[in-house]
């Protein structure tokens, strides 16, 4: 695929359609440019999600998936009989 953008007068460019369907890039996501012997290259910055580190944070003790929450909670509210 071979795609051209313009550079404004302020640097920026805009990336065609095409090209950020297939990076998987959207509006206010970042991408980084390295140099190398072969040229430049651009690729998205992939991080973290910034949630991840929280997961179960809430939930101590309680498996996961909607079926052990809502036996979590029928048990605090008296329904021992699970499902």
């Amino acid at each position: 695929m071979k795609k051209q953008a313009k550079i404004t007068s302020k640097g920026q460019i805009t990336l065609p359609y095409e090209i950020r369907r297939e990076m998987g890039v959207r509006a206010g996501d970042k991408v980084e440019f390295e140099k190398d012997d072969a040229g430049f290259h651009i690729r998205p910055v992939r991080t973290e999600s910034p949630f991840a580190k929280y997961a179960g944070i809430g939930n101590p003790g309680i498996p996961r998936g909607r079926k052990a929450i809502i036996r979590y909670i029928r048990k605090m509210r008296g329904h021992d009989n699970g499902d």
